[in-house]
């Protein structure tokens, strides 16, 4: 006995129009936490983005005392990664679209 299987049935895909999404960078943002010192965020920032020493202590600074500063932007998979290695750091960061 053979069974016959059933024909395929077409489906179109979604109508997806690209041209309409919005294409705003990342922003990777660094919070304030009562654990790390200072002089460890400065020294984190200029690791990980080879910022001068006075615009890493200008951002942590930032951070201290406004709560948070904008460390990097761009793509997403940069922005991922950005904060990827800022949690490996152990600091407290996340990223959301530049508005």
């Amino acid at each position: 006995m053979t069974t016959i299987a059933p024909a395929p049935v077409r489906t179109d895909l979604p109508n997806i129009d690209e041209s309409n999404k919005e294409d705003r960078p990342w922003i990777v943002i660094v919070w304030n936490d009562p654990i790390n010192l200072m002089s460890y965020v400065t020294f984190v920032f200029q690791k990980l983005f080879g910022f001068p020493k006075a615009k890493a202590e200008k951002l942590m600074l930032d951070v201290h005392l406004k709560g948070k500063a904008v460390v990097s932007s761009g793509p997403k998979e940069k922005a991922e990664l950005d904060v990827f290695r800022l949690h490996e750091h152990g600091l407290w960061a996340t990223m959301q679209h530049d508005t």
